[in-house]
């Protein structure tokens, strides 16, 4: 059994605690979390010792993984800074497989990634790092999901999808094949996209339309330097 801290310590961390729990070989040793209403309680039995400042204790006490144990909904800038941080202190960020979901063998599945109970990723897709495909999700063969994305609960993904980095794509939501979701685009809850979508922009409804489109400068784009941390 080799020992993981998890950073993070809300409902997803939880989802995750008992995602490696049910695939076996790890053992989650810690949280780490921002909110100091959390410090000292326990989460499915595991102790939240304090925010990502205690990082090199963690490292020095021989723990040498860790999972983001933060979901995202419109916004995954806060898993991307998370990841950051533990690749800072040379932790290896795990896999978490669901024993229930399905990998097709010829896919690939970068690292830290979050496959939940029931999703499915099929022949010769490939996916980032980084990035969560939430409990029932499908992603269809040749699909390319990028980093930092959330592929939320019953989305579904044609084959030849293509995810840019930071994008969300809403519970439920259906993605017409070989299509373009956009760097950092939002797919409402239930939307059915039938074009591509821009960078940046939010679409919804059935079919989906652009209801807004984001200018500002995007956290998400450029490389993976390390930015302030969001536990302090």
């Amino acid at each position: 059994m080799r020992r993981v801290v998890g950073l993070g310590a809300g409902g997803h961390a939880g989802v995750i605690i008992e995602a490696l729990r049910l695939a076996g070989g790890w053992h989650v040793a810690a949280l780490l979390d921002s909110d100091p209403g959390l410090h000292g309680k326990e989460v499915f039995g595991v102790p939240v010792r304090g925010d990502v400042s205690m990082l090199p204790e963690i490292v020095e006490e021989g723990i040498t993984a860790a999972f983001i144990g933060v979901g995202g909904t419109a916004d995954n800038a806060p898993r991307r800074r998370l990841f950051d941080e533990a690749i800072a202190h040379g932790l290896e960020l795990v896999p978490v497989l669901h024993p229930s979901a399905y990998i097709a063998p010829s896919a690939r599945v970068g690292r830290g990634c979050s496959i939940l109970a029931r999703a499915v990723i099929n022949t010769a897709a490939s996916i980032g790092d980084n990035v969560i495909v939430n409990t029932g999700a499908i992603v269809e063969h040749d699909c390319t999901i990028d980093d930092d994305v959330h592929i939320a609960t019953g989305a579904q993904l044609a084959s030849g999808v293509h995810v840019g980095s930071g994008a969300h794509v809403g519970v439920g939501a259906s993605v017409r094949q070989s299509l373009v979701i956009g760097d950092n685009a939002i797919v409402g809850v239930g939307a059915a996209v039938i074009e591509d979508v821009p960078n940046g922009a939010t679409v919804g409804g059935v079919p989906a339309r652009e209801l807004k489109h984001s200018s500002e400068h995007d956290p998400l784009k450029g490389s993976r330097a390390l930015p302030q941390s969001p536990c302090e």
